[in-house]
């Protein structure tokens, strides 16, 4: 089989669409490229924010993968689930969120977990919390480096909410999280240097604290396209998440990683509404819509393709005229970003050897599993 139809399903027809497929065989291939990328797999955090499958995470525990980071709390439970040694919760619980994740450090006693915090009225609701259950807290001082999403800018205000964290009772900060990713460029040489300049205030804040006497904090840093960067600094912790199904967004913008596409979403021509258009059934509850049209999916057997329309069920394109697509055609569409697609299936149906063989389900696509 050529290599341009390695997405090819052979039994295509026993197939419903729209459909997410995934291709396990390239799975495991770009859990390997990451471990190779890292050298060392206990620098290797991996982010579940695109699979959200318990299927994967047990994939890199059998990798040698220990320690994860997360969004939500259903995340996060699936992680503990699968009995995951070391789960972060790259967010700062706050109000209600707070109490289930204090019923989910009771529950999954076998996982340690932690959290982010950015300022120190969040932690001295922690510090409440933890110490009217009688638990301890570990958690990292969320740092914002030009994201300009949340976290406090690395610099005296971080250093004292550190020394303010660690005197707070049941609380007790062990690292410094530096998400860079507003980084984006495609050339990896100013992607590198924008990088490095934003991440030198974090070692020097790093540096600082240890010269006030505490224990040196750990450093967690980096998404997908610094995942590269951030891997050469020996003691740093990499947190890249969509490697593992890639998409045609980084396979365009991050040319240098090699990570193999892993995951589909299947349409069908339904209808032919003119000469030159083609309707299928891949509207935004199919494919993730937040992007302009012509980079929400790139149909692999079918390039040529210009998205002009999109609604809920819908997707309408022009193939020009003269074109030869039927009613019942079955195109292969990569997403431009994987992440937000995967959020709209409940399940995934694995492709070996070009034919279906099962599915893995996306339990933490929910909002809550059990807590």
């Amino acid at each position: 089989m050529k290599e341009q139809d390695w997405y090819s399903i052979s039994d295509i027809e026993s197939l419903d669409t729209p459909a997410l497929v995934v291709y396990p065989d390239r799975v495991k291939q770009n859990i390997a490229i990451a471990k190779s990328i890292i050298g060392d797999v206990s620098r290797l955090r991996p982010h579940v924010k695109t699979h959200k499958s318990t299927r994967v995470t047990l994939l890199m525990l059998e990798a040698g993968i220990t320690k994860f980071k997360c969004a939500t709390i259903a995340e996060a439970e699936m992680l503990a689930i699968c009995k995951v040694p070391d789960v972060l919760l790259a967010y700062q619980p706050i109000g209600p969120k707070l109490t289930r994740f204090i019923q989910l450090i009771l529950t999954y006693s076998d996982t340690k977990f932690s959290c982010l915090v950015d300022n120190i009225g969040a932690a001295v609701e922690m510090s409440e919390a933890v110490v009217s259950h009688k638990i301890h807290l570990t958690v990292y001082i969320d740092l914002n480096i030009g994201q300009n999403r949340t976290g406090i800018a690395p610099g005296n205000d971080a250093l004292q909410l550190y020394v303010g964290c660690y005197l707070l009772p049941g609380i007790k900060p062990i690292g410094l999280h530096a998400y860079d990713g507003h980084i984006h460029n495609p050339d990896i040489d100013i992607r590198k240097e924008i990088c490095d300049e934003g991440f030198e205030p974090v070692s020097q804040l790093q540096a600082d604290i240890k010269q006030l006497g505490y224990y040196e904090p750990g450093i967690i840093a980096g998404g997908s396209p610094t995942f590269p960067i951030h891997a050469k600094r020996k003691h740093v912790e990499c947190s890249p998440g969509t490697f593992v199904y890639w998409d045609r967004g980084y396979q365009t913008e991050l040319p240098e990683q090699s990570f193999l596409t892993a995951a589909l979403v299947i349409s069908r021509v339904i209808s032919l509404p003119d000469e030159t258009k083609i309707c299928l059934d891949l509207g935004h509850k199919s494919v993730a819509a937040e992007k302009e049209l012509g980079y929400r999916v790139y149909f692999l057997n079918a390039p040529e393709l210009v998205t002009i329309g999109q609604s809920e069920e819908h997707l309408v394109a022009d193939a020009g005229i003269g074109h030869k697509y039927k009613v019942g055609d079955v195109l292969y569409g990569l997403p431009y970003h994987i992440c937000p697609t995967i959020a709209l299936y409940e399940r995934a149906i694995t492709i070996e050897d070009n034919k279906t063989s099962g599915e893995w389900k996306n339990i933490a696509r929910d909002r809550k599993i059990t807590i």
